[in-house]
């Protein structure tokens, strides 16, 4: 048997990131791999270059392809190792970003606004789809069960709706191909997205490193499954519905590296611009380390890709629950501060959309101005337009009296209230650190004005502060 499953394995093969209908990324040194009998030579052929490789022990092989120019016409890719060869075909040259996260990211076109227009419209042929199946493990990946895909009104519906949206833009505006990698699992932590043995290191992060050894120790999954069939066996008896089935923590979505093991792994390396993520929900009752822990996820992703320091474009929390009276502390306006806070890495950018969520629904449907914003920031940063792309953030604090007098950059043309003419959203505290709701008063193109009759003397200003806030402050450009 062990002869046999060998024998299946030899010979030349490719991972499913390696396919027909996938798009190459452009301008970039390009890493291509596969596997074939330990010590094989394979050569790799595509638009007039060559290259050759030898298979290792473990009878992986990897070339680097001079980079390519964008094409929208079809390339042949030959791979040869003796008398084996695999030919691809409908390969086109062009942007490739990686779709991550968790379950808003993970959410489809099928279940956001409008889908049926949205899928009646999506004849792209140059825009390709590829999507990682969610395997939780600790055991790295070398691959995965998946194919690249012509976008067609048959194909985009169950794909991320973000992703699509902001492929989409960008396929519309550069005039280029443009292919999508979607790995998002919904409810993933964001521990589970890095590498197991570096989270245990950093030391940051030993009180969930902590919970989880300690559940791993007891944890009996055949225990659980037997359980399981005898409460069903007994609601059964009962007349009553099956009870849910219970899902193996271990190999799930919020286990420490289990996401880097199972879905990152088998994509890393493969020719991306960069990546657009769209998580941290999962993460709010950690908030307070969320900046730390961001900030090394994206630091490892960038490492083990070796490309560099890629573009990595996130969406803030959007509002979420029932608004609220008085001023409170907020586990998600905490969060949304920890990943303003990760722009202090470079090539980063957010997309701001507590204005377009829904207070009933952690999954906002309107999925297509998210995919707009984050597509602003790429068009800005990476392709070199003139758009706006960036929300107005904090400068300065001045206290004149009792009033405080906030000096805001990246305001565009001109600080600007949407919907009514005063500033809403702002709280204001004195020394006791007691928060009150604040009158608040634009006063020049880049200040404005924050007071309440009940503090004397302001030490700080919060804005936006709640799950779902009520706040009206931009730019003008929205």
């Amino acid at each position: 048997l062990l002869l046999l499953t060998l024998s299946a394995d030899a010979g030349l093969r490719l991972p499913a990131i390696v396919g027909d209908h996938m798009v190459l990324q452009r301008d970039l040194e390009l890493p291509i791999w596969g596997w074939a009998d330990p010590g094989a030579n394979v050569q790799v052929s595509i638009d007039g270059q060559t290259h050759s490789g030898t298979a290792d022990d473990k009878g992986r092989w990897e070339v680097t392809l001079n980079p390519l120019k964008g094409s929208h016409h079809a390339l042949r890719m030959t791979i040869r190792s003796g008398a084996e060869e695999i030919v691809l075909s409908n390969i086109v040259v062009g942007e490739v970003w990686v779709c991550s996260g968790q379950s808003n990211m993970q959410w489809t076109v099928n279940s956001s606004f409008d889908a049926d227009l949205e899928k009646a419209s999506a004849n792209f042929p140059n825009i390709r789809l590829i999507s990682v199946p969610q395997v939780g493990t600790q055991e790295i990946q070398a691959d995965f069960k998946g194919q690249w895909e012509i976008c067609t009104p048959d194909t985009v519906g169950d794909f991320s709706a973000v992703g699509f949206f902001f492929g989409r833009q960008l396929h519309q505006i550069l005039g280029v191909p443009i292919g999508l990698i979607d790995n998002a699992w919904g409810g993933s932590a964001a521990e589970a997205w890095v590498r197991r043995d570096v989270l245990e290191k950093d030391g940051r992060f030993d009180d969930y490193i902590a919970e989880w050894k300690a559940k791993e120790a007891t944890y009996d999954w055949d225990k659980i499954q037997a359980d399981y069939k005898k409460r069903v066996e007994e609601a059964k008896a009962a007349g009553k519905p099956a009870p849910r089935a219970p899902r193996n923590d271990m190999a799930g979505q919020h286990r420490p590296g289990n996401l880097w093991a199972g879905v990152l792994n088998p994509i890393i390396g493969y020719g991306i611009r960069g990546t657009i993520w769209y998580q941290g929900e999962s993460n709010a009752s950690r908030a307070s380390k969320y900046d730390d822990l961001f900030g090394l996820m994206i630091s490892e992703w960038r490492k083990a890709w070796d490309q560099g320091d890629f573009p990595f474009y996130w969406v803030q929390l959007a509002d979420f629950r029932d608004e609220i009276d008085d001023p409170v502390e907020s586990d998600w306006a905490e969060l949304r501060e920890s990943q303003t806070k990760t722009l202090a890495l470079p090539n980063t950018g957010q997309a701001v959309i507590y204005d377009i969520g829904e207070g009933r629904d952690i999954h906002p449907r309107d999925k297509q101005n998210v995919g707009r914003r984050l597509a602003r920031i790429a068009l800005a940063k990476d392709y070199g337009m003139a758009v706006n792309h960036l929300s107005p953030s904090y400068k300065s604090m001045e206290v004149k009296g009792n009033k405080a007098v906030l000096t805001f950059e990246n305001v565009g043309s001109t600080l600007f209230t949407f919907d009514t003419k005063s500033p809403t959203g702002f709280a204001i505290a004195g020394e006791d650190k007691k928060w009150h709701w604040a009158d608040a008063k634009l006063v020049g193109k880049d200040k404005v004005e924050v007071w309440s009759d009940q503090v004397s003397t302001p030490v700080a200003v919060r804005y936006a502060w709640a799950d779902n806030p009520v706040a009206n402050f931009r730019s003008r450009e929205n």
